[in-house]
């Protein structure tokens, strides 16, 4: 009986052990992982839409963090906007890690650092300068200015207090452009943390309360899994597309394409390379908020190319290309903005030499064709010399470049002598003796 009772108890416990099993398994809380993003670059809408599929990503797969490794000297106030909404939209909590050392997080990077839940810096890097610039062509006048200005400062008051950060130097940053290291950030309370490595940071916001909405949530990130997204194919092609020497670059290509394509229609090869470069700089342009009066005063030097072509200026037109490509150039992109929203001066250089030398050369071949003395035709008989083949008065014939014509002249000529084609009436050549040429 005994024996049985024991028997019975050691088939109850493998059956409750074969039941708790799955329960147990079913009941662990899945791997964790955190998703990095790297954006070192400028801030436009290619980068934007980078963080935007990266934090909707990390929604999707339940992450425990997004860390956005940040190396920015700044951009647009309206990507900016666009990503630090992102940021705070999002429940799943957003870690901002400026990195590698020797890195920035300038101007629009400023208040994305501020906008996230985690801000941290690695040892050689610094954060400011976010006083903003018009990148639309054209100086704002003081009102607009000021009014840039205190939209720009409220805006980075109020995410420096909604994360509990100094918002004095965050008024600062935009009002006065002050920048700090990572040392004094810290010491501001501008930053959480500074970080040597990714894993650093990782294990140092473990057990970390973050709030975001209603939902406080408790960091577990000692030993998490990290998963990197960098950039996909498009991003890298459309970020790559963000830079004002390329934009400018293909808007130049563009002109020529359209430019080669009238002046031989039915080539088709260099109209569709120039519509398509040209729309890529449309794209660029508008990712830069460039100016497009500069735009159109390129076009316009193109045009006057053309008509130099076409017109007897004697080189007016010409020069005037060239001023309207030279100011144009200049005007495309401010020269007072940041260095990342202007033009070099080796390519703009370049691109306008090479542009000038090709429409003076364009040019000089034209007008060199036109007073060219013809040489086929009615028009190229004029000024040869020829022979009369008999004595004749008014009318005879004389041979002309290897040919026999009917020939007519105003004095008498005798067989042999060397005459000088004047004109030409139908199929009758007008002559005058050479002697008599003046």
């Amino acid at each position: 009986m005994t024996l049985r009772f024991a028997r019975h108890g050691v088939r109850m416990g493998f059956v409750l052990l074969l039941v708790l099993l799955p329960v147990r398994a079913v009941s662990a809380d899945p791997p964790r992982e955190a998703m990095v993003a790297t954006i070192a670059a400028s801030i436009n809408p290619v980068t934007a839409d980078y963080l935007s599929s990266v934090i909707e990503k990390a929604q999707e797969k339940g992450a425990a963090l997004v860390v956005l490794e940040l190396d920015t000297p700044g951009g647009l106030d309206s990507a900016m906007r666009q990503m630090v909404q992102e940021i705070l939209r999002t429940p799943v909590p957003v870690a901002v890690y400026v990195f590698p050392s020797g890195a920035r997080a300038a101007s629009a990077g400023v208040l994305i650092t501020l906008a996230s839940d985690i801000a941290a810096m690695a040892p050689g890097t610094n954060i400011g300068a976010a006083h903003p610039v018009s990148v639309g062509g054209g100086g704002m006048d003081n009102t607009m200015a000021a009014k840039v200005e205190n939209d720009a400062a409220a805006y980075a008051r109020s995410l420096a207090e909604k994360k509990g950060r100094n918002a004095d130097w965050a008024e600062s940053a935009v009002r006065r452009s002050t920048s700090l290291t990572e040392k004094d950030a810290l010491e501001k309370h501008v930053i959480d943390l500074v970080a040597t490595s990714l894993g650093d940071l990782l294990a140092r916001v473990d057990g970390k309360e973050i709030r975001k909405g209603e939902a406080t949530i408790v960091l577990r990130t000692k030993g998490i899994r990290v998963t990197r997204v960098p950039m996909g194919i498009r991003h890298r092609i459309l970020s790559s597309l963000a830079d004002p020497n390329i934009a400018y670059i293909l808007m130049m290509i563009g002109i020529y394409g359209i430019f080669f394509e009238l002046s031989n229609p039915g080539a088709v090869f260099p109209g569709i390379v120039g519509g398509i470069s040209l729309i890529l700089g449309f794209y660029s342009l508008q990712t830069l908020s460039a100016n497009y009066a500069g735009f159109l005063l390129i076009a316009l030097s193109i045009l006057l190319f053309i008509l130099e072509v076409k017109i007897h200026s004697y080189g007016a037109l010409t020069i005037g290309g060239i001023v309207s490509l030279l100011l144009g150039s200049l005007m495309l992109f401010r020269s007072s903005a940041d260095p990342y929203l202007r033009i070099s001066w080796g390519v703009l250089l370049t691109m306008v030499g090479v542009s000038v030398a090709f429409f003076a050369t364009v040019v000089t071949l034209a007008v060199r064709s036109q007073i060219r003395k013809p040489v086929t035709g009615a028009e190229g008989m004029i000024g040869e010399t020829g022979e009369a083949m008999s004595d004749f008065t008014g009318e005879g014939k004389v041979f002309v470049l290897g040919e026999w014509w009917n020939a007519r002249c105003g004095v008498p000529l005798k067989k042999g002598d060397k005459v000088i084609v004047d004109g030409r009436d139908g199929m009758t050549l007008l002559v005058k003796p050479r002697d008599a040429r003046t």
